[in-house]
C-alpha cells in the first residue's frame, strides 16, 4: 500500500510528517490493496478484492466522467505509505428532468490508526473545492449512520429498500406452459432499449441519475468481471419475435439475503402484470445458481426486487413479497441552496401550478435558526430566490432546524413527517405550510448508479 511520491505535486502538508495529494495511474494497485481491505466487511486481514477491482477500474481504466487524479491520498512522506484515501465521482443528476452537477465522494477510509486527526476533513475540503470548480450544485454520499454530517451533509434523498419473497409466494407456471418472456444477456445494440425505457422510468422519480449512452456503454463493457459495483444486464422480449420490451440487472453474486434486482424497467405501452412473473422465476432461478457455485445455504430469500420505496411491480406483486426492508438514505450536502432552487424552479413552478393554490402570489420567510431562505412568487412564478437572515424582529413564517429542510426539498419526508419528527419544525399560518407542501411534496428517488 506504498506509491511513488517523485514528481508529484503535493497538494498541502499535513502535521506529523503526511502530505495530501492527487492520485496518478500508477496508484491504482497501491490504492486497490488500500481499498479492498479498509471497506472489507470480513475486517482489514480479509480484503474484498471486488472492492480492489472497483478501485482499480476507477484509476486505471478509461471512464465516462472519472480521471485517474480524481482521488485524494493522505501519505506518510517518508515511506510513500497510504493512511486515508477517497475520491469524487462526477456525475449528472436530474431534479425531475431538469439536469445539474453532482459530485459524489466515495471509498472514503483511513487506517485505523489515524483516525480522528482531522484527515477525512482535510481531503473533503479538497473534493468539495473541485466540485465547486466543475459548478456541481451538491454532493451525495452513501456511507455509515450520522458520520458525514459532520462535513456538511444531511440524509435526505431515498436510498435503497425493497421487497423479497421466499419460495412458497414465487408465481409457477402451469403445465405445459412456457414463459411469455425470454430473457437474456444485454449487449451494446440493446443501449437504446435500455435508455429508453430508463428515460420512461425516470418520470415516476422526483431525482434521478442522468445516464448518456457513453455511460451505458461503460456499465455494460467497461469494469471488470469482479468489480464489486457491476451489474449484469437482462434483456426482456418477446419469445416469438425477439423484440425487446425492457430490462432489468442484478449483481453478478448473492446477497446475504439472495438475489436483487437494482432496476427494473419497461418500454411504454408493456404491462408489468405480464411480465414481472417471469423477472420473478429467473431471480429465483439465477439466485439458486449462484449460491451452489459460492457454496452458501439454500434456504434463505431468493428473490429480491430492490426499487426503493415505489415501483409498479409492489402492486403487481403485493402478497408475494411479504419481506419489507425500508429505504436508507443518501448524505446530500448543498453548498449553496438558493442557486440549486433557482435551476429547479420550473419544476417547483409546476407544482404550483398543478395544485390547488395555482396561480399564487406571496411569499415564504425560512428560518434555519442561523441562517435562513425567502421565497418570492408572483402569479406562480418564482421571482426571486435569496438568503435572509432570522433575527429576534421576524422569525419568518416557517422554521426548520439545521439542515432538516433538504430532507423536504429532496422529496424525502413530508412537511408532516418533519413536523412530527422535529418540535422545533414550525409554521406561522396554514397558506405558508400549503405552500411548502405543495412546492415540496413528498416523492422517492432513485440515483442508484455509483459509478
Amino acid at each position: 500500500m506504498n506509491i511513488n511520491l517523485n514528481n508529484r505535486p503535493i497538494l498541502k502538508n499535513l502535521r506529523e510528517g503526511l502530505i495530501l495529494c492527487r492520485s496518478i495511474a500508477s496508484d491504482a494497485d497501491a490504492l486497490a490493496e488500500f481499498n479492498s481491505r479498509i471497506h472489507s466487511d470480513e475486517g482489514f486481514d480479509k480484503p474484498d478484492l471486488r472492492v480492489g477491482e472497483w478501485t482499480r477500474d476507477l484509476v486505471a481504466r478509461p471512464h465516462p466522467s472519472f480521471h485517474e487524479d480524481d482521488c485524494t491520498l493522505v501519505v506518510e512522506a517518508a515511506t510513500g505509505k497510504i493512511i486515508s484515501s477517497m475520491n469524487l465521482i462526477p456525475q449528472t443528476w436530474a431534479y425531475e428532468g431538469i439536469p445539474f452537477g453532482a459530485g459524489r465522494p466515495e471509498l472514503v477510509g483511513t487506517l485505523p490508526e489515524f483516525r480522528n486527526r482531522g484527515l477525512v476533513r482535510a481531503q473533503f475540503e479538497e473534493v468539495h473545492k473541485w466540485s465547486a470548480e466543475k459548478d456541481d450544485l451538491l454532493q451525495g454520499i452513501t456511507g455509515i449512520p450520522y458520520y458525514y454530517r459532520l462535513f456538511g451533509y444531511e440524509m435526505a434523498l431515498e436510498l435503497g429498500g425493497g421487497r423479497a419473497g421466499f419460495e412458497p409466494q414465487l408465481p409457477v407456471l402451469k403445465e405445459g406452459e412456457s414463459e411469455p418472456f425470454t430473457i437474456r444477456a444485454a449487449n451494446e445494440a440493446d443501449i437504446p432499449v435500455i435508455m429508453e425505457a430508463y428515460a420512461h422510468g425516470c418520470r415516476r422519480r422526483l431525482v434521478t441519475c442522468v445516464r448518456d449512452e457513453a455511460n451505458w456503454h461503460y456499465e455494460l463493457t467497461g469494469m471488470h468481471a469482479q468489480n464489486v459495483e457491476r451489474l449484469e444486464f437482462r434483456i426482456l422480449e418477446h419469445p416469438g419475435t425477439h423484440e425487446p420490451v425492457g430490462y432489468f440487472t442484478h449483481p453478478w453474486y448473492d446477497w446475504d439475503t439472495g438475489l436483487a434486482a437494482f432496476h427494473y424497467e419497461l418500454k411504454p405501452g408493456v404491462s408489468w402484470l405480464e411480465t414481472t412473473p417471469t423477472v420473478a422465476r429467473y431471480l429465483w432461478k439465477t439466485g439458486e445458481t449462484y449460491s451452489k457455485r459460492d457454496g452458501k445455504p439454500a434456504a434463505r430469500t431468493v428473490y429480491c426486487f430492490w426499487f426503493g420505496s415505489e415501483h409498479p411491480a409492489y402492486d403487481i406483486f403485493r402478497e408475494r413479497l411479504p419481506r419489507l426492508r425500508d429505504p436508507y438514505a443518501w448524505y446530500i450536502r448543498v453548498p449553496d441552496l438558493p442557486a440549486f432552487l433557482r435551476q429547479v424552479a420550473p419544476a417547483l413552478e409546476r407544482h404550483i401550478a398543478e395544485s390547488a393554490i395555482v396561480g399564487y402570489s406571496g411569499e415564504a420567510r425560512i428560518s434555519f435558526y442561523r441562517s435562513g431562505l425567502r421565497l418570492v412568487l408572483d402569479k406562480g412564478r418564482l421571482v426571486n430566490i435569496e438568503t435572509w437572515m432570522p433575527c429576534h424582529e421576524d422569525q419568518g413564517n416557517a422554521a426548520f432546524p439545521d439542515l432538516s429542510f433538504l430532507q423536504l426539498v429532496f422529496g424525502y419526508r413530508s412537511f408532516e413527517e418533519l413536523e412530527q419528527s422535529y418540535a422545533d419544525c414550525t409554521y406561522k399560518d396554514d397558506e405558508r405550510r400549503l405552500l411548502l407542501s405543495t412546492l415540496f411534496p413528498k416523492k422517492a428517488s432513485s440515483v442508484m448508479f455509483v459509478t
